[in-house]
């Protein structure tokens, strides 16, 4: 860069009768000028407020929130889930969240541990001193672990299902809370969601099931930000019961039916991130538009949750049948194999940490059906 320096003294200036002024005493009077302005319009600046000296730093409105007044609400009814729900408390303590976190689960069970084999019992201590849990013990009946997915009777299935909106449905009920999360609990979390308390007001913050569009504009129930309320808690609970509700509707067409024109809705990129996205061919749904490249590893990084959704595998705490593995997991494009790597790395992520916070070791492979059975499935996925 060229050095700025003052035109050559002329004879014609109208200051050639002054006496010349040395270099060095020009750069001195210089440095002395500019040293004393900064010093001035520094001493300006902190006296005097400006736009951004009055808002809050990050840091100090952190500091200034009462967690007490938002928590974590994860409901349980089998040992399965409890132990899900555990990782996920784990989780919200390793990543340093603040809030309160809470546990609804079936009152028959308790913190006596009798056994080694008491694994429920175990697990509840083990949330309470370990990771700050509050236990709330409800009426609401233990579930077995289906792991097959078979052999339930009707009469079964109708508890099941009343009993599951019971559990989830009782976060309304916690009012001494002013928002609440409800969380599936077959997700693995990346990041705490604490930015979500502070959303604007609203009853109810839900994701689309973005897997639905453009077909469907639905909302899913997978992650819940809710404001208590024993109005709304008394409106949902009705709606588990036979005689009130529609036999059989799911949580989605209830929420749906309830808040699908009133709610907030939450990018689902950064909170609902399913794993078979990472098996299929085509991101549009989740990406929103035609132009964005699939980037998969820019994506599991943008991610908060990644929520277990694979069909036909089953649940991360069940062990995959190896022809389905072989025939289903996601395949290497050329060389890149990033989708495959990831997709992997989720599953042995959570069974690696189910065995060492829960002491639990994946549940038997179910048997597989024939490749016939899964054929309308197969045009969606690599």
């Amino acid at each position: 860069m060229a050095r700025f320096s003052p035109p050559p003294y002329s004879n014609h200036s109208p200051f050639r009768s002054l006496p010349p002024i040395s270099p060095s005493r020009t750069r001195r009077r210089r440095y002395i000028l500019s040293t004393l302005l900064f010093l001035l319009f520094g001493y300006l600046y902190l006296k005097s407020p400006s736009p951004l000296s009055v808002l809050p730093s990050p840091s100090s409105s952190h500091k200034s929130i009462d967690w007490s007044r938002y928590a974590y609400i994860l409901p349980v009814t089998s040992t399965a889930y409890l132990c899900n729900a555990v990782m996920l408390f784990e989780s919200l303590s390793r990543l340093g969240s603040r809030a309160d976190r809470v546990l609804i689960y079936p009152q028959e069970w308790d913190t006596d541990i009798s056994d080694l084999a008491d694994r429920d019992s175990q697990l509840l201590v083990k949330a309470r001193i370990w990771y700050g849990v509050k236990l709330v013990p409800a009426d609401i009946a233990i579930m077995r672990d289906r792991f097959n997915g078979d052999g339930e009777d009707e009469e079964e299935d109708e508890e099941a299902w009343s009993n599951d909106l019971k559990a989830r449905f009782m976060a309304w009920g916690q009012t001494t809370y002013e928002r609440a999360i409800v969380l599936d609990s077959d997700v693995s979390m990346r990041r705490h969601l604490d930015e979500l308390f502070q959303l604007p007001k609203t009853q109810v913050a839900m994701m689309r099931a973005y897997w639905d569009l453009p077909k469907k504009r639905i909302l899913s129930p997978q992650l819940l930000v809710v404001e208590p309320s024993q109005a709304e808690y008394q409106r949902l609970m009705a709606m588990t019961r036979a005689d009130h509700g529609q036999r059989g509707e799911s949580e989605t067409e209830i929420l749906n039916r309830f808040y699908g024109d009133s709610a907030m809705v939450l990018p689902h990129q950064q909170y609902g991130l399913s794993s078979n996205e990472f098996r299929l061919h085509d991101h549009r749904s989740f990406l929103g538009n035609t132009y964005d490249g699939w980037d998969p590893e820019k994506v599991i990084d943008d991610a908060s949750l990644v929520y277990f959704l694979d069909p036909p595998f089953p649940k991360p705490w069940i062990m995959w049948p190896p022809s389905l593995l072989a025939e289903k997991r996601p395949k290497c494009d050329d060389e890149d194999c990033r989708d495959r790597d990831i997709w992997m790395g989720l599953y042995d992520d959570f069974r690696q940490r189910r065995k060492d916070i829960c002491a639990l070791l994946s549940a038997p492979a179910p048997e597989w059906p024939t490749a016939g059975q899964e054929n309308h499935t197969a045009s969606r996925y690599k």
